[in-house]
């Protein structure tokens, strides 16, 4: 069966336009720097270590608790997870109140109360302050955990460790920390199904016990609270929490490499590349060049009008977004980031384009308007966030952690501007490390090896659960009598039989999946040079495409297209329910050659723009890979199947996952085979 989802991804291209069009605003022209006074909280410290700051804010009738416990990193080896897994038991009923009992009180006083191993959170109304207060105290103090909510929580985190194990984006950014780091760091380390299966109740329990505690605990409350009630009522909750006195183990961690190379994880089904050029920095917000140092990563990458967005995608077309980061930590050290995810194609051109620039930005210093827009960005989003109470408590907690002096955001602003063309060429020699960075490259090895072998630098090859392995072999032999006809005959045994394949005549699919945290309805309709695709959400058509012999249109965000041309053409070619039965006859299909997808050896066959994926042993239809131009951007959008069912003597699969740089999965709800479509379907 043709893939019968690809016009889902229009829903993303439009949420991206948007994206797009937000960050190309122009910033404004900085005028005279305003004089910033930074409201003091009002703080105390209990017996047990804990200290307390209290914001109070009479504008709205509401109040909001955030306990931060800011213990050093902890390394949990093989039995990574527990942590995350204690964080989804916490505040599931107390040693007071059950599960039930507890969720009631809270959904009954229009509260939010959360839960984690780094602390908890709480708000709502400031009339219920000492009730919402009571039930932030019990779960910290009092959560019980069950065997019964570990075993939902384990399950949960396992569920979430397998759904991500296809996407490119989250192996790209586990292996990223995990080379740059060490993999054996807290840092460094990620969840695995292993490591998961791995924890125990017990060890669950003991992490409880030992990490949380107050002596390294911060509770900020910002709102419409009586001072003298607030803190009395505190410390009669909070003074009888019991230190833990836990030592900590101090990390080791990698450091930056000699001279810049290449650390590549080969994907088969990666249809786009995630790169990213990092080095370890140690940067701390009390020193000197700091300000400097932030300034310089935003005019090279900081947003829309950083030098990275101005050349890999306004430039050159190659990506939706380029970007750089430069982070500042007090338990492990900061990184420089930059980096895109891009068209294989172009991906060793792209990592060309992030040195030039990493190199220019080093050696040629910034034009002054470049680094008056800089300041302007940060003196004008400083100013806008000083004016908000939750920040005057995030700043007050900041001078906690980062030990930070008493004036810093008082003369943050003086800082910025005092800020040279000279100074920033100075930070980004000392923290770009141009020579001496990991270029993390997470892609499809058979399109993108043979141009990074071009560039010049020493190549290391890493598994998705970043060990170091051998150069993954990119050209696999096709086995012997291994032909376009023979995958067919295969596939259509496979599903059915060729006479069955032959006897369907339409289809009527209806499918949903999730896009953004929005539901994504699908309703897909076919028949032999018909097709109708229509996505809805929230009861609203998203897009619409309508295709038949004669013509066709499109219909995105209630404009609608007519098709023409060569576009015209290949949508209309889509329009067929078994494309298989006509394979065989078509002149202009090709074989790819065998890749192996999810584990499993594929035969590709090429006909126009698509390239379908046939499962050698069960002959089934795993995945098509479409080459499509949407919104000036040339893309690879694959389609997975899985879940083949049996509708009326034929199978079809019930799952497909596309991906467009993120993965919709699109479960059918509803399938008919020679029913459901009418000509009505396609006016």
């Amino acid at each position: 069966m043709k893939k019968i989802y690809i016009y889902a991804a229009s829903v993303v291209f439009a949420l991206a336009a948007l994206e797009m069009q937000a960050q190309d605003r122009k910033q404004p022209v900085p005028g005279p720097a305003p004089v910033v006074h930074v409201g003091q909280p009002t703080t105390f410290t209990l017996k047990n270590g804990m200290k307390v700051m209290v914001v109070q804010n009479t504008k709205l009738p509401r109040v909001s608790y955030t306990l931060t416990i800011d213990n050093p990193l902890v390394y949990d080896g093989d039995k990574a997870g527990v942590s995350s897994i204690l964080s989804q038991m916490l505040g599931n009923g107390t040693k007071k109140m059950s599960k039930d009992k507890f969720l009631e009180e809270i959904d009954f006083l229009g509260a939010r109360i959360n839960f984690h191993t780094g602390g908890a959170s709480a708000n709502g109304l400031s009339k219920h302050n000492e009730t919402i207060l009571n039930l932030l105290a019990d779960g910290v103090l009092n959560s019980v955990l069950t065997q019964e909510e570990f075993d939902k929580a384990k399950a949960k985190a396992l569920e979430g460790v397998k759904s991500g194990e296809n996407s490119v984006t989250q192996i790209a950014r586990r292996v990223e920390s995990a080379v740059l780091y060490g993999k054996k760091t807290p840092v460094g380390e990620f969840e695995t199904e292993k490591t998961i299966n791995n924890v125990t109740f017990a060890d669950v329990q003991a992490y409880y016990k030992k990490y949380y505690s107050p002596e390294n605990a911060y509770l900020v409350i910002v709102g419409d609270v009586d001072y003298k009630k607030t803190e009395k009522a505190i410390k009669s909750q909070f003074e009888g929490w019991a230190k833990a006195n836990t030592q900590f183990a101090e990390s080791n961690y990698n450091g930056n490499v000699k001279a810049t190379e290449i650390n590549f994880v080969d994907m088969s089904n990666a249809v786009q590349s995630e790169i990213s050029l990092v080095n370890e920095v140690e940067l701390k917000m009390t020193d000197k060049d700091y300000f400097a140092a932030i300034l310089a990563n935003q005019i090279l990458g900081g947003g829309g009008e950083g030098r990275l967005f101005l050349n890999l995608r306004e430039a050159h077309g190659w990506t939706y977004g380029a970007y750089s980061s430069i982070g500042t930590t007090r338990k492990y050290p900061g990184k420089f980031r930059a980096g895109a995810s891009v068209r294989n194609v172009v991906t060793d051109s792209a990592v060309t384009e992030f040195i030039k620039e990493i190199d220019l930005i080093r050696n040629t210093p910034v034009k002054e308007e470049e680094l008056k827009l800089a300041k302007a960005k940060y003196v004008g989003n400083f100013v806008m966030e000083i004016q908000k109470p939750a920040t005057v408590a995030t700043y007050a907690l900041y001078k906690e952690l980062y030990n930070l002096p008493g004036d810093f955001y008082e003369n943050y602003i003086k800082n910025i501007n005092a800020v040279t063309v000279a100074d920033v060429q100075a930070a980004a020699k000392k923290y770009f490390l141009k020579d001496n960075m990991r270029i993390v490259i997470v892609g499809k090895g058979a399109d993108v090896l043979p141009g990074l072998e071009k560039l010049g630098y020493s190549i290391k090859y890493y598994s998705k659960e970043a060990d170091e392995v051998a150069k993954p072999e990119l050209n696999k032999a096709l086995p012997a009598g291994v032909t376009i006809s023979s995958v067919v005959d295969k596939y259509l045994n496979a599903i059915g039989g060729e006479k069955k394949a032959a006897e369907v005549k339409s289809i009527a699919v209806t499918s949903s999946a999730e896009v953004q945290g929005m539901k994504l309805e699908s309703i897909t309709k076919i028949k032999e040079g018909y097709i109708l695709s229509e996505q809805k959400m929230m009861g609203n058509t998203m897009s619409k495409q309508v295709v038949t012999p004669k013509g066709g249109y499109a219909l995105v965000q209630g404009q609608k297209m007519e098709l023409t041309g060569d576009k015209l053409k290949e949508v209309q070619q889509e329009a067929t329910i078994f494309s298989e039965l006509k394979l065989k006859g078509d002149k202009s299909a090709t074989i790819t050659g065998v890749e192996s997808l999810d584990g499993k050896e594929a035969v590709g066959i090429k006909v126009g723009k698509t390239v379908s994926y046939y499962d050698l042993a069960s002959g089934l239809k795993v995945a098509t890979v479409m080459t499509q131009e949407q919104g000036g951007q040339v893309m690879n959008m694959t389609t997975k199947y899985s879940d083949y069912r049996d509708v009326k003597g034929v199978k079809v699969p019930f799952k497909q996952v596309l991906n467009v740089g993120i993965e919709i999965i699109n479960i059918v709800t509803d399938l008919k085979i020679n029913e459901g479509v009418s000509d009505a379907d396609f006016k």
